[in-house]
């Protein structure tokens, strides 16, 4: 071969033809390997990782200092350098197999001093010159093909046994795209395609367990814990962190670096956005596209079709290994384990890549040697296919960098959001429960003044000064203190001792770093089994409370029973929260943002103390027996205001103790008092229907009045006796005929039997209901007893039958109907005032300093109010002449009806005593109703009751029904 030597080696042409150059190092070759090496010491020094810069930075210099030798090798000995690596790399493979250092699940290195190899890197090297060198022959194009891949078999069989998928799918890719480029005939390259996509389903099955594992995680866009999807999501929240110039400076940027795994290296993309910002993403993907350039530049210049496909090659091989790992960390591709080529740690990659390109930058020095026979350059296409190649490359990469800035601008967001939530643990703090008081302002239940001190071990470790000053202020001797400081705990904190809320307040006012104090959640009720019943208790949030209330979390403290589960949600306030940075092994590292507890607000009851204590008194004493009198098991005591519904006092015995119920509950202590007799748990005023006796005689006057089956003011002959058929039914006493007042003053069996009987139960139903009998008066407590009142209808449904006898003894509240106290109070109160209303125990509510009036139904008049008032005189007779006489001499005048039920369900098999009155004659304003269950005649064992409650609240009448100011409940549109 002839050729020509340059006389002037300054003035030769440059390889792309624009002009003299001085050597064939390429400076902007260079420049993009500076950056990206450069791009990637920051992101290891970013990261935490200083010494794997140093080793780094040591490898790429050493490649470095041989770059200027590589460059001088001729193109005629190309074929003996990819020989001799081609070699070496075989047989560095087979011995990895053999001796090589396991990890990640692969037999891929070698260590050397401190130094890891790993020969699969230098298998792309040397397949890289030996394809180079088989197809750039002048062999036939089939005999090229099939010598390239017999050379290409070897180093990707050794490195799938490895196993190491990611290179071999790397090396296969090369020898593909060098067949192409070498352009071998279309009919083998059609072949292989085919053959390939065949085997593919096939090769599916010889994939490793992780390697599987990440297919499908690809495919099923799963991001659970553990898995390869993890990683992706790790890699799109650390790009969506690091928005355009990143978070280095973030005191928070190695806690966010430690949640990205393998950071350095498969995913060093996202971790350089994370920390330099999008703007470093984008300009080390300039920096390969800027290589790509020159490499294909090279390519197109080189003087030998092997110099022009190691150059092509590497360029090529360069853009794939950038495309693979910038798709996988935003989740485009499969995450394979493919380093950023030159970005990401990696010794024996960086020098084996250096020496590559120095390979490839020393063909254009053939230019000093011109080919006097070499055909002209538009007739040498190769190269050109190979340009295309890598335009597809650029534009893939301008494309996934695209992709990255809008997955920044629209999931940024939330994804931000999800990598706070990941390094955050949050510590409740609970909000302070606030309290129920009487009318007044006396509080009923209160939080215990109790704090507990929750310690963050790893926080409080840190300083030596604070286990100290911990240690003095709470008293807890060195040895307890490190014990507790090393328990293990299922969160971020330990719970380290209770303590009295002053001294709570002290260790706060400390600011002891990983100290916190909270409210202890034990409830205090000061007055115990007087207000229990209605007070409820609070305890520990059941499921079924999770279910229905998302906004609890678990481990809540809520009301469990009566007025602290119907207030629930005014009085337990918002909880707080203490967060804390974690690292993924979830310790605590720091303190982050806290959110103070809202405290609950006070709820004002309607009930005045001191009424209460009164009526449970009297209630008590008559449970314990009356003389001539069978004993009580169980009794209720309503004092109702007649106007409004407000309940002023409101006893209910036997009871519970509700600060039992802690929390902490006292298990055995509770187990005892459930097991007491006479239903102590339950609030007998609500919850407990009876038969409710004579009082039942006011609804059924109240019926006659409308309908007038019997005039209300006809006398009607009565006596001891009334027969029905072959029945005959008594009543207490023989009577002289009267008319409907003075049949309830007198309590006149006879007279109702007639009545009720003139009236059918349907009539009776229809006024009776809308006295309220039958259903729940809407009291706010839950689970209120609604009673019951049946019609033929109704009975019949229950499978039973309707006797006329049924109507007969429905007229003196026997039969089918019970009612709760409470009931009876209020259609006591809609008799003699002529309107509903309906009971109440929430007064206001009052948050700061503001109190403002709670919700409560308006009183409903009756459309028969005007006819009522034979009922109400019947009443005040009832006190003046008839069976009432007791009340006569109170201070106030009053009305009042006896009741006397039969209740073979009581413990005594004995009957129901029951009285109902209101007061003042003239303008009610309360009704008391008595209950003791089991307690015999109303007016031996009831009245005394409601005899000792009025002349309580006659002698105390402005004070009770005193009030604290508050403000009216805003109207519609009122803010």
């Amino acid at each position: 071969m002839l050729t020509l030597e340059a006389a002037d080696p300054q003035r030769l042409p440059r390889a792309d033809g624009r002009g003299p150059r001085v050597s064939g190092l390429d400076p902007l070759a260079l420049v993009a390997v500076a950056v990206l090496v450069g791009l990637g010491e920051l992101n290891l020094t970013a990261t935490g990782g200083g010494g794997l810069a140093v080793h780094q930075l040591i490898s790429v210099l050493g490649a470095l200092a041989l770059l200027p030798l590589l460059i001088r090798v001729r193109a005629a000995s190309l074929p003996v350098i990819g020989r001799l690596t081609y070699a070496v790399a075989l047989a560095l493979l087979l011995a990895v197999l053999l001796r090589g250092r396991a990890a990640y699940g692969a037999q891929r290195w070698f260590s050397l001093w401190v130094f890891d190899v790993q020969p699969s890197e230098l298998a792309k090297l040397g397949l890289l010159l030996m394809l180079a060198n088989l197809l750039g022959g002048g062999r036939p194009g089939w005999r090229r093909a099939v010598l390239a891949m017999l050379a290409a078999a070897a180093p990707i069989a050794l490195t799938l046994l490895q196993p190491d998928l990611s290179t071999a799918a790397l090396l296969t890719i090369l020898t593909l795209v060098l067949l192409l480029v070498a352009r071998v005939p279309i009919v083998l390259m059609a072949s292989l395609v085919t053959a390939g996509t065949m085997i593919a389903p096939s090769a599916v099955r010889l994939l490793r367990p992780y390697q599987l594992a990440r297919l499908q995680t690809f495919l099923s866009g799963s991001h659970s814990a553990g898995g390869p999807g993890w990683a992706v999501l790790q890699a799109n929240i650390a790009v969506a962190w690091g928005g355009m110039f990143g978070r280095s400076m973030d005191p928070l940027h190695l806690l966010l670096a430690s949640y990205l795994p393998a950071r350095q290296t498969d995913l060093a993309f996202a971790s350089l956005v994370e920390q330099w910002g999008l703007a470093a993403g984008i300009a080390a993907v300039a920096a390969v596209v800027l290589l790509l350039w020159r490499l294909i530049t090279v390519s197109r210049h080189t003087r030998t079709s092997s110099g022009a496909l190691v150059a092509a090659g590497l360029a090529l091989l360069l853009g794939c290994e950038t495309v693979i790992s910038v798709g996988g960390n935003l989740g485009v591709l499969p995450l394979a384990g493919v380093p950023f080529p030159f970005l990401s740690y990696g010794g024996t990659a960086a020098t084996v890549h250096l020496a590559a390109l120095g390979l490839a930058l020393a063909s254009p020095r053939e230019a000093r040697r011109r080919h006097l026979w070499m055909a002209p350059r538009w007739r040498r296409r190769q190269p050109l296919l190979a340009q295309l190649l890598a335009i597809g490359i650029g534009a893939q990469l301008v494309g996934l960098s695209l992709l990255a800035w809008h997955q920044q601008r629209a999931n940024g967001p939330e994804l931000r959001r999800a990598g706070e939530l990941q390094m955050s643990r949050c510590v409740r703090l609970p909000a302070p429960r606030g309290m129920i008081t009487d009318r007044h302002g006396t509080p009923l239940a209160v939080d215990a003044p109790e704090d507990e001190v929750l310690v963050v071990p790893s926080l409080v470790k840190q300083r030596q000064s604070t286990i100290r000053q911990l240690g003095a202020l709470t008293g807890i001797d060195p040895t307890s203190l490190s014990q507790a400081l090393d328990q293990t705990a299922e969160g971020p904190t330990v719970k380290l001792a209770a303590v009295p809320a002053a001294l709570g307040a002290r260790l706060e006012a400390a600011g002891l770093s990983g100290v916190l104090i909270t409210q202890a959640p034990r409830r205090g009720y000061p007055y115990g089994p007087v207000l229990a019943p209605l007070l409820g208790f609070v305890g520990l949030a059941s499921p079924a409370d999770l279910r229905t209330r998302p906004n609890l979390a678990l481990g809540s403290y809520v009301g469990r029973a009566s007025l602290e589960r119907e207030y629930d949600a005014l009085l337990r306030g918002v909880d707080g929260s203490q967060c804390f940075y974690v690292q993924p092994a979830g310790q605590p590292v720091a303190l982050a943002e806290q959110a103070p507890p809202v405290p609950g607000a006070n709820v004002r009851l309607s009930l005045d103390l001191s009424l209460q204590q009164e009526v449970t008194s009297a209630l008590a004493d008559a449970l314990r027996g009356v003389p001539g009198q069978p004993r009580g098991d169980q009794g209720a005591v309503v004092v109702m205001s007649a106007q409004t519904g407000e309940l002023l006092a409101m006893a209910s015995l036997p009871a519970y103790d509700n600060n039992l119920f802690g929390p902490p509950a006292d298990g055995a202590a509770l187990r005892r008092a459930a097991q007491e007799p006479g239903d102590p748990m339950l609030e007998h005023a609500v919850q407990v229907a009876v038969p409710p006796g004579s009082t039942f005689k006011l609804v059924v006057g109240a019926a006659d009045t409308v309908f007038a089956a019997i005039p209300p003011g006809q006398v009607v002959p009565t006596g001891y006796t009334f027969s029905l058929g072959t029945h005959v039914y008594h009543g207490w006493g023989p009577l002289p005929p009267q008319d409907l007042t003075q049949a309830i003053a007198w309590s006149n069996d006879v007279y109702f039997y007639k009545l009720a009987l003139a009236l059918g139960p349907e009539r009776i139903h229809q006024v009776a209901t809308q006295l309220g009998v039958g259903r729940p008066t809407g009291i706010d407590l839950p689970d209120e007893a609604s009673g019951f009142l049946g019609t033929p209808e109704s009975v019949r449904q229950l499978g039973e039958t309707w006797y006329p006898g049924a109507s007969v003894i429905l007229g003196i509240g026997q039969g089918y109907v019970v009612a709760t106290p409470l009931q009876n109070a209020r259609w006591t109160a809609a008799v003699v005032t002529g309107q509903m209303v309906t009971p109440h125990l929430g007064l206001a509510f009052q948050s700061g300093d503001r109190a403002v009036a709670l919700p409560s139904a308006a009183p409903a008049p009756l459309a028969f109010a005007a006819g009522l008032s034979p009922v109400k005189e019947g009443m005040r007779l009832a006190v003046t002449q008839g069976t009432a006489t007791l009340l006569r001499d109170l201070p106030i005048p009053i009305g009042g009806k006896t009741g006397t039920a039969e209740d073979p369900s009581t413990s005594s098999g004995g009957a129901d005593a029951w009285f109902t009155a209101f007061a003042p004659i003239e303008h009610p304003e309360v009704v008391v109703t008595v209950l003791v269950r089991g307690g015999g005649e109303g007016h031996l064992t009831a009245e005394p009751v409601a005899d000792r409650v009025l002349r309580f609240y006659a002698a105390h009448r402005d004070t009770i029904t005193a009030a604290a100011p508050y403000e009216p409940l805003p109207s519609a549109g009122q803010s």
